[in-house]
């Protein structure tokens, strides 16, 4: 991990698994990737489609908890 990687101040824990979660990670080759999806561990997020991702904590650079509420708001945000 490089020296010059801003870390959160907390990962995503045990407390989490099971909960919808976005993920913005730092992409080795420069920029950013998000994830969306169940954290299924401390380490794998299971997308919509399924598929399971596994990432390294260490690249995150930020995440939250996403809500059916906050999904909603958006929604209704780009609608009107």
């Amino acid at each position: 991990m490089s020296s010059d990687v801003l870390q959160p101040k907390s990962l995503p824990s045990q407390s989490e698994v099971g909960l919808r979660l976005s993920i913005r990670m730092h992409d080795p080759e420069g920029g950013f990737r998000d994830l969306l999806g169940i954290l299924t561990s401390t380490t794998s997020v299971e997308k919509k489609d399924g598929t399971v991702v596994s990432f390294d904590p260490a690249q995150i650079a930020i995440w939250k908890v996403v809500t059916a509420e906050t999904t909603m708001r958006r929604k209704n945000e780009t609608a009107g």
